[in-house]
């Protein structure tokens, strides 16, 4: 037996920042035994709640089932050890596979190299059985992705059992210049704290990320629901009705979102045409409402949550004054906006300053290589 199937133990990478409400999202599908460190949460679960996790959650970047731990100090060793894992058993001959490694504190202190190795063990393990034939390594869309963990020389060889990265969620087709992580516009929606009643709005859509989570979260909608392929589907216990079971289940408490609960615009006709196609690949997402127009010309936004993540330095606007451009947006919610709240992502933290309006409180949250801030202002 491995690792995951005698300790019932696996591991969810997240993104810095949000820890406490991913392992709170993670309670709630069935995790427990949760253990929170640095961008990531160790927890134990059964397979069906394994299945509901990777299909339900909106926080989690990927989620890992670890299937051999051991000590390397050297490349010899790390082979050797990847070595106790039957990769011929995991996945086909026909089938492909990536390796990614990180390394930490180690002895092996080259993550390309500890990628290298491992994928040597187990193409030399499939040319011994098939008389040299060996399975075909697909970087971009593997069947089986391989992660190795290396820290202070403790190695972890796991299954991603996400298949790829969580936060593409498959609705986002095309995009504006530098959009956020739809793991993140996620987050901001959770520490809006809205739940799905009170009229929601985004003056800057750009191609509409908050607004799909938005509409994911208000229609009760699994994120994964446009995903093909789980990497949990190669785990060696995995049964196929068991899967169909929980996802017959969860697709039970998708529920209409309520016409007009969810707006936006955006000065940008592309970018607004962007997120009309975008959200219509979610169910029911052609019912959302969002027009082409300047936030100046909205007439107000009275008594609702305002979310937005405005442009900023590498963001469009290359050329504009982007200190007065805040100042500007920021007068617009003080003026136009009585009796709102609202969450306003700044990609470039020291934009907060220029905004002119008193924050509620300032939480960092990282987008990509960007430490931005997320700032919630209430606007009386």
């Amino acid at each position: 037996m491995y690792f995951y199937q005698r300790h019932k133990q696996f591991f969810a990478q997240v993104a810095g920042g949000l820890e406490k409400i991913a392992a709170a999202e993670l309670r709630e599908l069935g995790a427990t035994d949760l253990e929170i460190i640095t961008r990531g949460i160790h927890f134990r679960a059964d397979l069906l709640s394994l299945f509901r996790i990777n299909y339900r959650s909106r926080l989690a970047t990927r989620v890992l089932a670890p299937l051999v731990k051991f000590e390397a100090k050297t490349p010899e060793e790390l082979y050797l050890g990847a070595k106790k894992v039957d990769w011929t058993r995991i996945f086909r001959l026909d089938q492909t596979f990536a390796v990614f490694a990180n390394t930490f504190h180690s002895e092996i202190d080259h993550s390309q190299y500890a990628s290298l190795k491992v994928k040597d063990c187990v193409v030399d393990m499939f040319r011994k059985r098939y008389k040299q034939k060996r399975p075909n390594v697909d970087p971009r869309e593997p069947d089986l992705v391989i992660a190795v963990h290396i820290f202070d020389n403790q190695v972890t060889v796991s299954i991603d059992c996400s298949g790829g990265s969580l936060h593409r969620r498959g609705y986002r087709q095309e995009s504006v210049e530098a959009p956020m992580q739809e793991t993140l516009a996620a987050s901001i929606i959770d520490f809006a704290e809205w739940d799905g009643k009170r009229p929601l709005y985004d003056p800057m859509c750009g191609s509409g990320t908050l607004l799909s989570e938005a509409w994911l979260k208000a229609g009760n909608i699994p994120p994964g629901t446009l995903r093909k392929h789980f990497g949990f589907m190669m785990l060696p216990d995995y049964d196929r009705r068991d899967w169909i079971k929980v996802k017959f289940q969860e697709d039970n408490k998708v529920k209409l979102v309520r016409g007009g609960l969810i707006r936006g615009s955006d000065i940008n006709a592309k970018a607004v045409k962007m997120t009309r196609q975008n959200n219509a690949r979610i169910p029911g997402g052609d019912e959302l409402i969002v027009k082409t127009m300047d936030f100046r010309d909205i007439p107000k936004l009275e008594d609702r949550l305002i979310v937005c993540n405005p442009p900023y330095g590498i963001r469009l606007m290359k050329d504009e004054d982007m200190a007065g451009f805040m100042k500007e947006f920021g007068d617009f919610l003080k003026q136009k906006c009585t009796g709102s709240d609202a969450f306003i992502y700044f990609g470039d933290r020291e934009l907060v300053k220029s905004f002119g309006l008193k924050a509620a409180w300032k939480m960092p949250l990282r987008n990509g290589g960007l430490d931005g801030r997320l700032v919630k202002y209430e606007l009386y």
